[in-house]
């Protein structure tokens, strides 16, 4: 297995870790959670860039990578939905995107194609991982209101919903052709 898969693997295994941590409601466990969905992160950033400098790029990496910032960043909106930061609408726009997108990945794996990661794809990770990076550091550091700082990170989340939209709108468009409705 080369480097930028183990990156990829590791960052699942933070999943766990960081839940627990997130989960528990002192000031300490949530910077400990925030530094571990950010070196977490990092290394979403981290594994594309070895892959391509080395040229790791493999299918299990184009499979995994994906699938991986899915795990993360949805561990997060689902704590975040039992905390009462989103509401159940939030969390079922992004799960409808995700699983649209997984299906339409298993249609490809059917043509012997692998669908990689688009630049909207990319771009809704990125703004879904911002947001939960922000939030947790608003709704953990005294600097806002606590009613303020729901709803500034509830808009933050809604503004990576629709990067998440847009790109499963993109991913749909994209891969019609696979679905090939009879």
């Amino acid at each position: 297995m080369n480097t930028a898969n183990k990156l990829t693997l590791f960052r699942v295994v933070l999943v766990p870790v960081f839940m627990v941590l997130l989960l528990i409601d002192n000031f300490a466990c949530q910077m400990a959670a925030l530094g571990v969905f950010v070196l977490a992160s990092l290394t979403d950033m981290l594994d594309g860039q070895i892959a391509r400098k080395r040229n790791q790029i493999t299918t299990f990496g184009k499979f995994m990578d994906p699938l991986a910032d899915k795990v993360l960043t949805t561990s997060a909106f689902v704590i975040f939905l039992e905390k009462g930061i989103i509401n159940s609408w939030a969390l079922m726009l992004i799960l409808a995107r995700e699983f649209m997108v997984a299906g339409i990945r298993l249609c490809a794996v059917g043509e012997g194609k692998v669908i990689a990661a688009s630049f909207w794809g990319k771009f809704k990770t990125v703004s879904q991982m911002a947001a939960i990076i922000a939030s947790i550091l608003i709704l953990n550091l005294a600097i806002v209101p606590a009613v303020a700082a729901r709803t500034i990170s509830a808009v933050l989340v809604w503004i990576s919903i629709i990067f998440t939209v847009i790109s499963g709108i993109e991913y749909l468009v994209q891969n019609w052709k696979l679905m090939k409705l009879k």
